[in-house]
Parts: structure tokens; sequence; C-alpha cells
């Protein structure tokens, strides 16, 4: 009984403490307003961190006033919104000149503001002092803001319907610990690393925490460069060189931080499977050990439906199936319910005429995860 107790109480104290964000109550927000001198509470706008300022981090970038490019480490203003049932935030980034109204009482207020050089906030300043705005105008913007803001949790919502489907649609994973094993069919693995039907996984890397804010990874082409005609636990290089430090800050931030990559050659290569079993978590270990954070990883070393399988059933853990990511979540992250609204996933499998498949993106749709290009997300 005591045993019981002691694992119930290692569980409860991992869950999210939910009622301080469902008791909390805003503080009511200052006025805006407009060049006339009249007052327009309703636009969605009516808070002081409802309008940001910064330089372009690239040219990415388009003005949703008139949608030309706004060029890298040019001055931008942006409008944001928050999506009122999954929580997160949008911006609606403008050129200065096409800075929609109402505008606050002071810039100061806004955020970024201070970091901007002396000559651009003498720009904002004289923008929101002598701008001639009338009531329709005003009228206008709340209108254009609204309707943005309404698209946008339309589509949300379209989004969460599919995802939602697609994940009910996977049955529960049947765990058990007798099932765990330290070698891969006839390959021997390394310390630390177990085999779980057809995945390898690292079983507890030092210092790693389980939690419910999950930042997810592709392994090659998204963290290690490598080449399918290089094999062994040295071919491979950092993807990016932010990557140790974005990696860090997440971990620092309270992030979980999981791997989860295919390798079907563990799996093809029947004469050869302890050569490619030491290759795959040999490039792991040592990309865990160059970037010096814990990291939990997934293998997935199952074959596709396509060629010489087809007409087989798709193994459940071969991305774009979740059963990799269902396998973490419930039965190697300590029972702690995982935020979506905080958690993503990073792939370079998109879909695109230069990517060898959709596996990355498809995989984040099937969870429900946010979906973001190793390029996009590492150099920003």
């Amino acid at each position: 009984m005591l045993s019981i107790l002691r694992f119930f109480a290692a569980n409860t104290c991992h869950r999210p403490n939910i009622f301080p964000k469902l008791f909390t109550v805003p503080a009511p927000p200052p006025p805006f307003r407009t060049a006339s001198g009249g007052r327009n509470p309703l636009l969605p706008m009516a808070t002081p961190e409802s309008i940001k300022a910064e330089y372009a981090k690239s040219n990415r970038s388009s003005c949703k006033g008139c949608s030309k490019t706004i060029e890298n480490k040019s001055l931008r203003l942006g409008i944001v919104s928050k999506d009122k049932t999954r929580g997160f935030e949008t911006v609606k980034w403008h050129r200065l000149t096409c800075f929609p109204p109402p505008y606050p009482d002071s810039p100061h207020i806004i955020t970024g503001f201070s970091s901007l050089e002396s000559s651009d906030q003498e720009a904002v300043k004289e923008l929101f002092e002598s701008h001639d705005c009338s009531e329709e105008k005003v009228s206008r913007a709340t209108e254009d803001i609204q309707n943005e803001q309404k698209e946008t949790e339309e589509s949300d919502s379209k989004k969460r319907k599919l995802s939602t489907s697609d994940v009910k649609a996977v049955v529960d994973i049947s765990f058990s610990v007798s099932d765990v094993m330290s070698k891969y069919k006839d390959a021997t693995l390394l310390p630390k690393w177990k085999a779980f039907q057809t995945v390898i996984f690292l079983e507890r890397d030092d210092g790693l925490r389980d939690s419910s804010k999950i930042a997810a990874f592709d392994f090659d082409g998204c963290l290690a460069n490598t080449a399918v005609n290089r094999v062994g636990p040295k071919a491979w290089s950092l993807m990016y060189q932010s990557i140790p430090d974005k990696l860090q800050s997440l971990y620092n931030n309270g992030y979980k931080l999981v791997i989860f990559t295919n390798e079907s050659n563990i799996e093809r290569w029947k004469k050869s499977r302890q050569k490619a079993v030491d290759s795959k978590i040999g490039r792991l270990n040592n990309f865990i050990e160059k970037v010096k954070v814990p990291i939990q990883v997934f293998i997935a070393c199952g074959l596709s439906n396509s060629g010489k399988a087809a007409g087989k059933e798709d193994d459940p853990y071969r991305k774009p199936k979740p059963g990799m990511w269902q396998l973490m979540e419930q039965h190697s992250n300590s029972g702690i319910t995982i935020d979506m609204d905080q958690s993503f996933y990073v792939g370079d499998a998109a879909g695109r005429k230069s990517d060898h498949s959709d596996a990355d993106i498809k995989f984040a749709e099937a969870i429900g995860l946010k979906f973001h290009l190793p390029e996009e997300y590492f150099k920003a």
C-alpha cells in the first residue's frame, strides 16, 4: 500500500497547476486615442502589450497594409492578437507608414520601443502625433483587424479538428517493462539504450527533466548534417551553428528536448544490422555530447509500406505515424499532461520539391503540434 501511495504522489506532483490561469483576472486596459482626440476602446489592440516594435529579422515578412516585403533590419510595427481558444499570439506586421490607427497616448508603452534607434523613435512619435485620423478610418481599421482575428480562429479550428481526428484513430500502446530489451533483434545496444518492438530509445539521459512543454526535433537534415553514403558514429556535423545555444535556452526555460527520427537501415540491413545500430546511436550520442544538453531520443526502425513492403500494414512508430510520440507521452513523461499550445516540432521533411518526403510535417499534423522548418527556427 505504501508503494502505491508513493507512486500517485510522484505522478501528482508533476501535474501543472491550472488554477492560477482559471482565476486570474486581467487589469482593465488603458484607453487608446485617435489622432483627432477621440476614444475607441473597442479595438483589439487596446492594451500596451498588443503593439510591438522591432527591426525585421529577415526579409520573409510582408506588410499587412500594402503587402510589400518588409526588408531585413528595417523598422516594423506589429499588432499582436491572441487566439481565444488556444491561447497563443499572432503578430500582424506593418511598415511604419502603413500602421493603422488608433494610436496609444504614448509610444513609450509599446513593447520594444525603448530598443529602437533615436531616429526611429522620433519617426514613430511623429506618426502618432501628426496623423490625421477620422472616426471613419478608425472604424474601418477596427473592422479589418477583427476580421483577421476571426479568419485566424476559424482556420485554427479546422486544423484542430483534423489533428484530433488523426490522434484518436491511434490505439493506446500496450507497454510492459518485460517487453523492453537491451538488444534490437540480433544487434547489441550501447549502454542506456533500449528497444521496444520496432523502436530503439535512450532510456534516460543524465539531467533529463520530464515536462509539460515538449520541444521535439527530427535528427538527420534538421539537427545533424548527414548523408546516406556515409556511415559511422563520426559521419555527421552540426546542421546550424546556433543549435547548441537554442537547445540550451529551451532547456533552461523548462522544455524537455526530444528527438524523433526514422532509421529503416537498422531493419533493412539484416547482415549488417550491428553496423547500422552503432552508426545511428553513435551519432546521437556524439550529438548530445556536443550540444551538452539532456535529450530524450526515439528511433523508429520499422519500414514504410512502399516498395517491397506494399500491401503490409504501416509500422505504427515510423513517421508520419504518431506512435513514437504516443510512446513518449503515455509511458516516458512521468504522467505529465503535455501543453500542446507551448509544445512544437521542427523537421525538414515538409513535402517541398527538394524534400525527400513530407513525413515531418505530417507527423506534426497527426499529433496536433505547431510545425517549424529548421532553416527558419535556427536562423531566426
